[in-house]
């Protein structure tokens, strides 16, 4: 059952033959977000607690956490969605590039968030200097070919579909994964060049008006929502349906963001 990827609330036994399932499809990428997991839980939570220092009204070690959290459910979907591909095209050259690349992005940034983390400086929005633009910049374009791994696995799954999936699924999963980027790297680029106001939801930070995060994040999880819909509804035109409310939500969010804070 696809969903056993998407909702978190089953047994042990259901887990543990969804990560020999995962681990099955994409080893490298299901290590990878393994691995990211485990640095968010261990070192990462401890620092947290141990480290009292803020940026912009938040611990300095809830980003790096926000951040490995985010790239392990990347990864994990990644390698998820490869198995969608038939047997002979999972270990294809282009497949392997793809999990190199999003290895390897995603490993620099998370590296980069938590270096900064660790000096009790600010990786975004940090133009002290040249350098820290720099590294600010090449942090953003990072993010955005870390993001276009998505609908290059999309086409991928469309010049090798595997018959055997529904055709439901097989319609949401391409269309959630190209939005994922087109909607998720659109409200990215935008949150980029504003800075969402301090404060907000505990650890989450998300606050409206005035703050695209919550644009952003609804659009980067496209990949998750509209599989979990075909998943629950499998014909395409519940997909079809359920992907223009997802993109309603989207524009209502991200209209929320674009508009002034509220004052405080």
């Amino acid at each position: 059952m696809e969903s056993q990827v998407l909702i978190l609330s089953r047994p042990a036994s259901g887990l543990r033959r969804d990560w020999r399932e995962l681990w099955r499809r994409e080893p490298r990428l299901a290590g990878f977000g393994a691995l990211l997991l485990l640095l968010a839980l261990l070192p990462m939570a401890l620092a947290w607690g141990l480290d009292g220092r803020e940026l912009r009204g938040a611990n300095v070690w809830i980003k790096p956490i926000k951040f490995a959290v985010s790239i392990a459910v990347l990864a994990w979907t990644t390698a998820w969605f490869v198995g969608h591909l038939p047997p002979a095209q999972r270990h294809s050259p282009a497949v392997r590039r793809l999990g190199t690349v999003l290895m390897l992005l995603g490993g620099l940034e998370l590296a980069y968030i938590s270096l900064q983390a660790a000096l009790g400086e600010a990786s975004h929005y940090n133009s002290a200097d040249p350098l820290h633009a720099a590294l600010y910049a090449a942090m953003g374009l990072g993010a955005l070919a870390l993001t276009a791994t998505q609908p290059w696995l999309a086409w991928l799954l469309w010049r090798h579909p595997d018959p055997r999936r529904p055709p439901a699924l097989r319609l949401a999963v391409r269309l959630g994964l190209v939005l994922s980027f087109v909607l998720g790297a659109g409200a990215g680029v935008l949150l980029g060049e504003a800075p969402p106001p301090p404060g907000g939801l505990p650890l989450l930070g998300w606050q409206l008006p005035g703050d695209l995060r919550p644009a952003h994040f609804w659009g980067l999880h496209s990949a998750q929502v509209l599989p979990l819909l075909a998943v629950l509804r499998p014909h395409p035109a519940w997909v079809l349906g359920g992907t223009a409310l997802h993109l309603g939500i989207f524009i209502l969010l991200l209209n929320l963001g674009l508009q002034p804070a509220a004052l405080r």
